[in-house]
């Protein structure tokens, strides 16, 4: 395949030339545990990496392998690791970058779990985390010591949408040998890609866009870095064992091939309900990278190919107001997650979010009245329609 293919080709073949097995149409599932060996010589040459080939599915598996090299083609990156799930990605990629003793300095918003690592699990093995306002490139300076080893955020940040300037922070850190990991799960390769801006590790809940269809868990890690990806696979995600089911590998494969498809159904309903919203007069504030009254707009077009289908807004008359809200709509399901067909709704403080002190969410960029929208593929006149009602009500 050609490397000029664009990207809903690639999705769809990705660059390699060979076919799959039996010429067969679709990749097969090797659901197999195992693989056997000829003979003890050809099961010491494929250990010792002198021969491809695979020995037990929790290191490699064919499905799993597809997938790595799709998602590392699509990310411009040259390798990828399959995970069991998206923060079996991001906590196994912080574990093989730092060492008790270093700290990581990190975004002051991101997504609940991944807060609680950085701030709970880590310091208990002595790895400390700073979290700064990445949205001010001096602030993150002014928090790197000789001991901090990681930049890790997530552009656009879940939920308060804030975009940070991937390549400034690349800039920032490479010069003293500080690895940037950026979780893409918001915009996808289809809408950014990290890499081509200068980051080392790009990570993906991929149950979110990658799937798309709400049916399975899973996560990826992408870098241009060859020997880190091999030490990520088999010092790390095989000796933790957070290894995605060659199942879930088909269903991500599946999900790709629709990936462009979709997020530009998404971006365009999801333009069309930021708009709505902003103009409704029972909507206090919008958070839509696509809006020109965002913080972030100029940024976003610079490093996006679109803005994503998240919108977080805060509606008029507080907390007990937005939990009407997301209680009264009945198109839009109310559900933790994103980046399903189904428009998806949740109160992050009291969700996604749970973890953050109560007291302390306006530090982080979060309040407990702020709505989390992820916009679907539905008709975008019947979101609105479903919206429009619930802020009514």
């Amino acid at each position: 395949m050609s490397k000029d293919y664009g990207f809903d080709t690639l999705s769809i073949h990705g660059k390699a030339k060979s076919k799959n097995p039996e010429a067969a149409l679709n990749p097969p599932i090797f659901m197999t545990s195992t693989f056997v060996f000829d003979d003890v010589k050809d099961a010491a040459d494929i250990m010792n990496f002198e021969k491809e080939g695979f020995i037990y599915t929790r290191g490699n598996n064919p499905t799993l392998k597809l997938f790595e090299q799709r998602m590392s083609e699509l990310e411009e990156g040259e390798d990828a690791v399959a995970f069991a799930s998206g923060m079996g990605a991001i906590s196994t990629v912080l574990l093989s970058l730092l060492s008790p003793g270093d700290n990581a300095v990190v975004h002051k918003t991101l997504y609940g779990s991944s807060f609680t690592v950085t701030h709970k699990l880590l310091p208990k093995y002595n790895i400390n985390c700073k979290s700064v306002n990445f949205t001010e490139p001096e602030a993150v300076e002014g928090a790197i010591d000789d001991r901090t080893k990681v930049l890790y955020f997530e552009t656009p940040a879940n939920p308060n949408l804030e975009i940070i300037d991937t390549e400034q922070i690349a800039k920032l850190a490479r010069p003293k040998g500080i690895k940037v990991v950026v979780d893409n799960t918001f915009a996808t390769p289809y809408f950014q890609r990290p890499l081509a801006l200068g980051a080392d590790v790009v990570v993906h809940s991929a149950t979110k866009y990658i799937c798309g269809h709400g049916d399975a868990l899973g996560g990826v890690a992408v870098s241009r870095d060859v020997d880190y990806i091999q030490k990520l696979k088999f010092d790390y995600m095989c000796e933790l064992g957070s290894v995605m089911s060659p199942f879930n590998a088909w269903l991500m494969l599946r999900g790709l091939k629709t990936l462009g498809l979709r997020m530009r159904q998404h971006g365009a309903n999801a333009m069309r309900v930021a708009e709505f919203l902003d103009n409704h007069p029972e909507v206090k504030s919008v958070m839509y990278p696509g809006l020109k009254s965002f913080k972030g707009h100029e940024l976003a077009k610079k490093q996006m190919d679109g803005f994503g289908a998240i919108i977080s807004f805060e509606v008029e008359g507080g907390l007990d107001r937005a939990k009407q809200v997301v209680n009264s709509v009945k198109l839009a399901k109310l559900a933790v997650s994103l980046g399903d067909c189904e428009t998806l709704i949740e109160l992050p403080a009291a969700m996604t979010h749970a973890g953050y002190p109560k007291e302390r969410l306006r530090e982080f960029g979060l309040s407990e009245s702020m709505i989390r929208l992820s916009v679907g593929i539905e008709n975008v006149e019947d979101i609105i329609e479903d919206l429009n009602n619930a802020l009514n009500a």
